[in-house]
């Protein structure tokens, strides 16, 4: 009985080996990955400030070589403009009359000027009390491109509408 009881034994611890070695094993812990960054929330526009007006509205018509014409495509934003300045009445702008480097710096502001009347007058068309939109001639005296091509040039030929007083901030 003694054979039977160590060969029962033997058998048991068989096949707890067995069964031990069959055992799945929980796979290796992985790294747990650092916490994905929060985004910090851009800052936001205020409402009725000279950055709702550039970002949201648009601040900036281009002319053609030597126009004043208000361009087709430039319409919108004045439109836009137009809305805004309806929206927040205390705000005062000055549109900036600006050119490209050629021709002379007499030439360019009598042509900055003729490009700030020109979105002037569009503007009050559409609503806005005259008396709250100032002129400025710049010339070619403020490049924002200074290279002498012509896509640096058509970036230069603009009307730029600014803040002067009144804005949220």
């Amino acid at each position: 009985m003694r054979k039977l009881s160590v060969g029962l034994k033997l058998a048991a611890i068989a096949f707890a080996v067995v069964l031990a070695g069959c055992e799945t094993k929980p796979p290796p812990a992985q790294p747990t990955p650092p916490p994905a960054p929060v985004a910090t929330p851009a800052p936001s526009i205020v409402p009725g400030s000279a950055e709702d007006l550039k970002v949201n509205v648009g601040d900036t018509v281009h002319f053609d070589y030597d126009k004043y014409a208000i361009l087709d495509t430039d319409k919108a934003t004045l439109q836009r403009q137009a809305a805004w300045l309806s929206k927040y009445p205390s705000v005062r702008v000055t549109i900036e009359g600006n050119c490209d480097e050629r021709g002379t710096r007499e030439y360019n502001l009598a042509l900055g000027a003729r490009r700030a009347n020109a979105v002037k007058e569009y503007l009050v068309s559409l609503g806005v009390s005259a008396a709250r939109v100032d002129t400025v001639s710049y010339g070619k005296e403020r490049p924002i491109c200074t290279e002498s091509t012509e896509s640096c040039w058509a970036q230069n030929r603009r009307g730029v509408t600014t803040i002067t007083s009144g804005a949220n901030s």
